[in-house]
């Protein structure tokens, strides 16, 4: 593999922020629009045209409100909490291969902020670490409903995340690394692992809308039963982070779901980079469908779906694929 120059990264790194960032911005907007038609009303339609400027109106009102804090909460954790799930949902993203790299006037581009031989172990690890800003939220904002909400958010993503890494590892055996673009590169060659890892497909879906608290696993946050989990204690930008961190972890796992079953950004014509795109913006809307059809399920079922149904269900999964790679 080509090297990079460290410029080149800085440079590419600022603009992957950004574009995630308004890509962040529009997705809520465009959940909403999009949830407004499929339940027979409107969504935004007053900030700018289509309700375009709808974002940049929430963004506004989260700058300006005033970020109250419990008078009994532990300061440095408090407010290191929502930057620490921020950080980690960012740097995830980071090893995402979204083209194959160019070369332009003899500089080389990498197709990624970072090309690493565990790139995959990477995300994994920055999850796991992610799930931490939330904990200690919920911890150092000394309030019950806070505690409550962050206990069933430790368990839920604790549970899930074993069936999520089990689901990988069919791809993994497949594609023979960790390192995301040799990954994709494999499915050129070959055909794309959604084929021949269906089941591992399909679990790392569900098992990734439970990662993400998306419905129907929103049970970190169910308002009617928790006011509103971790997060109870926070307003203003200190939510908003929260809130961002949660959009781009799933703009994240959608990215790495395109990654390892979709063939990243192979397609006709060769369009590259615009294949990756297109190809993240179908998942998304496949979750926002979800959230909007699907009702929430109970937390008994949902503990049980994940130990009882998609863990064994991963494991299987995985040790039959490693017996056909060996056997064939």
């Amino acid at each position: 593999m080509k090297h990079e120059p460290w410029l080149i990264s800085v440079i590419k790194a600022g603009i992957i922020v950004n574009v995630v960032m308004v890509l962040f911005a529009y997705l809520t907007w465009l959940e909403r629009k999009a949830m407004g038609r499929m339940q027979r009303r409107y969504g935004p339609n007053r900030a700018g045209p289509f309700g375009l400027l709808q974002p940049i109106a929430d963004l506004v009102k989260l700058v300006r409100k005033e970020a109250f804090a419990p008078s009994s909460a532990i300061g440095i954790p408090y407010i290191m909490a929502p930057v620490i799930s921020m950080f980690t949902a960012l740097a995830a993203f980071s090893v995402i291969p979204f083209g194959p790299g160019w070369t332009v006037n003899g500089w080389h581009i990498n197709g990624a902020v970072a090309v690493l031989p565990i790139g995959l172990l990477l995300i994994f690890a920055l999850g796991s670490m992610g799930v931490y800003g939330f904990i200690i939220g919920g911890w150092s904002s000394e309030s019950k409903f806070s505690i409550l909400g962050t206990m069933r958010t430790c368990a839920q993503l604790v549970s899930y995340e074993v069936s999520l890494a089990l689901s990988v590892l069919g791809v993994v055996i497949l594609g023979r690394s960790l390192n995301l673009v040799d990954i994709v590169h494999r499915q050129g060659e070959f055909l794309p692992f959604a084929a021949p890892q269906f089941v591992g497909m399909v679990i790392f879906f569900l098992a990734g809308l439970a990662e993400t608290s998306r419905a129907p696993f929103d049970l970190p946050e169910a308002d009617t039963e928790l006011v509103a989990g971790y997060h109870t204690e926070y307003s203003g930008m200190r939510w908003g982070l929260f809130q961002t961190s949660e959009y781009i972890n799933l703009i994240t796992l959608s990215g790495l779901m395109v990654t390892l079953f979709f063939s990243g950004w192979h397609g006709p014509w060769n369009l590259g980079p615009l294949w990756f795109f297109l190809k993240l913006l179908a998942l998304l809307f496949v979750f926002i469908w979800i959230r909007t059809t699907v009702p929430r399920l109970r937390y008994d079922q949902l503990m049980k779906f994940g130990w009882k149904i998609l863990l064994p269900a991963a494991t299987i999964n995985a040790v039959v694929t490693a017996l056909f790679v060996v056997a064939f």
